[in-house]
């Protein structure tokens, strides 16, 4: 199968880093246009910069803008009016116990996980839908469907995402536009990986050794047996977007290496 997306342009938020920067990089190499972002203007250069080495014939521009905020969302909006394809990738997540995690932590997650998605896909699918073509993709996670104990907001809003998609998915009927959610398991992301490192020096230990204890203590349901890549999720993102996927319309796609038992 080969994937082309020349003539689209795609935005994919909080791709300055980690899975976001893959799947820009991954649409870049389909022939998109694409449009990086983050919230600090040298992160978003510095991934422009990395996008463009990987896939030097590419069009790739940053826009820097907190799209956790209204204003945010409005900037990246004026600056950028119309899109073929948007990734709802920004998002932050932090284990905490659940008796800490006060109302500024849950409005905190809410309007960055949430919240901006909502705004952005509000703008855009319009476009999308007036055109008669379009692809929105949230980024979920498996955290949506068995929710940490140790993460229940930022599970709480992974779920949120995807009762949001598939909404939005029935405004598509009969359409060329499509939402989809993708739901990735622990993966090598750089948030990820920070956090690793942070409890190997904690215990004395490798972050090789962390990351293999947190799939087999964790995550003893995972089939994968270890973290996935970043770019392992981006190539179920970037198909998601292509013209081949034109049938893939509501639905919640794990790239989960089967963490979630289940057979839907």
């Amino acid at each position: 199968m080969h994937i082309n997306l020349d003539g689209k342009t795609a935005l994919v938020t909080g791709s300055s880093a980690g899975i976001g920067l893959a799947i820009a990089t991954g649409l870049a190499r389909a022939g998109a246009r694409v449009i990086v972002n983050g919230r600090n203007q040298d992160r978003v250069g510095a991934a422009v910069a990395r996008v463009k080495a990987t896939a030097p014939a590419a069009a790739v521009e940053g826009i820097a803008a907190d799209v956790a905020t209204a204003a945010g969302c409005d900037a990246l909006i004026a600056a950028l009016p119309h899109v073929d394809i948007l990734v709802n990738n920004a998002g932050i997540y932090e284990p905490k116990p659940f008796f800490a995690i006060d109302d500024a932590d849950w409005t905190r997650f809410f309007e960055t996980n949430v919240m901006s998605g909502v705004r952005l896909s509000r703008h855009y699918l319009a476009g999308m839908l007036g055109a008669n073509w379009g692809r929105i993709v949230f980024i979920s996670s498996e955290s949506a469907v068995q929710i940490p104990k140790d993460m229940i907001h930022y599970g709480f809003t992974k779920t949120a995402q995807l009762a949001i998609s598939r909404g939005l998915a029935e405004l598509t009927a009969g359409t060329n536009v499509t939402v989809n959610s993708v739901l990735p398991g622990p993966t090598h992301s750089d948030g990820a990986d920070v956090f690793v490192k942070a409890i190997a020096n904690q215990t004395n230990t490798t972050p090789e050794a962390v990351a293999e204890s947190f799939v087999r203590d964790l995550r003893p349901t995972s089939l994968l047996k270890r973290f996935a890549t970043v770019e392992e999720v981006a190539n179920m993102v970037v198909y998601t977007c292509s013209l081949q996927a034109s049938a893939t319309n509501g639905a919640a796609l794990r790239v989960d290496g089967g963490v979630v038992q289940s057979i839907l």
